[in-house]
């Protein structure tokens, strides 16, 4: 790390504990810029500096501490990412609290085996949707002493325990810095599993700034950046390197209005940094793409030529290739081409980390060939999260990054990847069984992800549980498979299936605005449902299925399709709030549909 980010750099020993990160950030750069959000109000954007947070972060301490909460106690947070949900997390962190967050979008049921579960005594929620989520469980959850609302609800009952931030708050109040231990509980952060009840992640101070502090070290983060902030805070990458890394870095996050708005806050905010998950880039890609299209040859071959130069002279960088006369035309072709997209991004844009699931190449190529400064990485809820990261000037797209510093791997049975460092969880919140199923008595935490390690760097090749057994005794990992599949614009979700069958399948959602070219192309009545089930648009997806995973082996290949335009989405219980597809609920759902598509083999 440079030093001019070195010198910003709050150290894990001189924070003690995340209340004392937020401490020493307030006391050491008071009038800088700590964060940025859209006021619904005044409909305009709006700073706030850290001394302003210091002094909001005091009040929300002192109501909680009116609360005859004891250290050790849980709240529980339900909230779109707002300078809120930092006041509440510190202030309870400072009072020795467990914070136990929750996604806004979970089913209602989820929530309440989480607040259950936890034990959690107060809840803060949003905003009246989100008293509505609830409403369908709320019988029980009796054993909450307090709900807190930042925005008024019309509760339409008496409950005596609902109170909005405004009445609860108190005028001010003094930001006093709390001796804490730094091993002790400061979350449980609940995984939200593809099979299963969600498991509780029990995450100690110490692991997470750690984490924090070793993952600044192999990416650079300095004062003048500014992040921005649109991944849910209940997800660990989002908590750890969207909010405390940039705290102990001294940087600013604004916070996206909504992830509809995505693409117009990019250009209000301009932010230098961006932690993404692949899906982003993969829905950008796909528009780009579509929009070539309709250009014409000429312009198809500038891109091209465009994106082929960029990614040469990106690989002249690494080292992995030589200098090419082709690379003077860099400067020109980025120019017409590359600026346009990094426009989209805000133009502005220094990096880009993507986690939480694999980036396809393509897509990588793509906007690495543009000029865009990415880098993936690659860790788990249960290590806090980050166990490798690309550094800029080590970046190997195809891998999942270097091992952070202290962070010990090796490759286990049937090629697990293991890995043991500060940042492993101290465990299962009430789930001992669990626990000593993913961590073995050496200490070493089974991820359940098959890898292989070259050079420290680490090459996800699938998941011990993923795997479809053919007939034949073939396997296949279907996430490598469902990832080449969804780059088409064409398909939005993809599930491969085929476990015990002579051949795979797949169950696609198509995309409706793409659908309707589709349509006008084959000639077909205006699209419904009946249309895309039709076998005409069946055995045309199938071809551009084929294409896409023309790469891997002859016995992996697709022979029937199942299109739908229903999106599978997380109220439906079909996907985890972090977009995982929940394999077993999904087969549930359409077994009709899959057993239509081996009944007459």
């Amino acid at each position: 790390m440079s030093n001019k980010s070195d010198q910003h750099v709050i150290s894990p020993e001189e924070a003690g504990t995340l209340a004392g990160l937020f401490y020493e950030r307030v006391k050491r750069s008071p009038d800088a810029l700590a964060y940025r959000y859209y006021d619904e109000q005044r409909e305009r954007w709006t700073d706030l500096s850290w001394a302003a947070i210091g002094n909001e972060v005091a009040r929300w301490q002192a109501a909680l501490g009116s609360e005859n909460l004891q250290p050790g106690d849980r709240v529980a947070v339900m909230m779109q990412n707002c300078p809120e949900w930092v006041m509440f997390d510190q202030a309870a962190l400072a009072n020795g609290l467990v914070l136990v967050p929750l996604y806004t979008q979970d089913r209602a049921e989820n929530a309440a085996y989480i607040l259950q579960n936890s034990g959690a005594k107060l809840l803060l929620i949003g905003r009246q949707e989100h008293w509505d989520s609830l409403q369908p469980v709320m019988a029980e959850l009796g054993f909450l002493n307090r709900i807190i609302s930042l925005r008024h609800i019309d509760s339409g009952q008496v409950d005596e325990r609902l109170k909005t931030a405004g009445e609860w708050l108190p005028d001010a109040a003094k930001l006093v810095r709390v001796a804490g231990d730094k091993d002790a509980l400061a979350t449980i952060v609940y995984t939200s599993g593809t099979t299963g009840r969600p498991k509780g992640v029990m995450l100690s101070h110490h692991n997470i700034l750690w984490n924090a502090y070793r993952s600044l070290q192999v990416v650079s983060c300095y004062p003048d950046d500014l992040f921005l902030s649109f991944l849910p805070l209940s997800h660990t990458l989002e908590r750890t390197a969207g909010y405390y890394l940039p705290m102990m870095a001294g940087a600013a996050v604004a916070y996206n209005r909504a992830i509809t708005l995505l693409a117009d806050d990019l250009l209000a905010i301009r932010p230098t940094v961006l932690m993404s998950v692949p899906r982003i880039f993969e829905r950008v890609y796909n528009r780009i793409h579509t929009g070539l299209e309709e250009k014409s040859p000429l312009a198809r071959a500038l891109f091209k030529l465009a994106v082929d130069t960029g990614w040469r002279r990106f690989e002249h960088q690494q080292g992995r290739a030589g200098w090419s006369p082709r690379l003077l035309l860099w400067p020109l072709l980025y120019r017409i081409v590359g600026r346009k997209v990094m426009a989209r991004l805000g133009g502005n844009m220094r990096l880009a980390v993507v986690g939480g699931a694999p980036l396809s190449p393509g897509v990588a190529r793509l906007f690495i060939g543009l000029g865009l400064p990415m880098v993936q990485g690659y860790g788990l809820t249960e290590t806090s999260p980050v166990i490798s990261v690309n550094p800029l000037e080590n970046n190997d797209p195809s891998s999942v990054g270097c091992l952070l510093e202290d962070v010990e791997a090796r490759i286990g049975d049937n090629d697990e990847l293991l890995t043991r460092s500060p940042g492993v969880m101290l465990g299962y919140w009430g789930n001992e069984k669990a626990t000593r199923e993913i961590i073995d008595p050496q200490g070493w935490l089974h991820t359940g992800d098959k890898a292989r390690i070259e050079n420290n760097q680490i090459y996800i090749t699938g998941r011990l549980k993923e795997i479809i057994v053919l007939a034949n005794g073939e396997k296949v990992p279907p996430a490598d498979m469902e990832m080449n599949i969804c780059i088409d614009p064409l398909i939005d979700q993809a599930m491969v299936v085929g476990d015990n069958q002579p051949y795979l399948s797949a169950l696609l959602v198509i995309n409706p605005e793409q659908f309707d070219f589709v349509c006008r192309e084959l000639g077909l009545a205006p699209c419904d449902a009946d249309t895309c089930a039709s076998s005409r648009v069946n055995q045309f997806v199938l071809e551009r299925v084929a294409k896409r995973i023309s790469s891997f082996p002859g016995y992996a290949r697709i022979h029937r399709v199942k299109c739908m335009l229903e999106p599978w989405t997380i109220e439906a219980g079909l996907l985890t709030p972090t977009l995982k597809l929940k394999r077993e609920n999904v087969c549930q759902r359409y077994q009709a549909d899959i057993e239509a598509m081996y009944s007459n083999h």
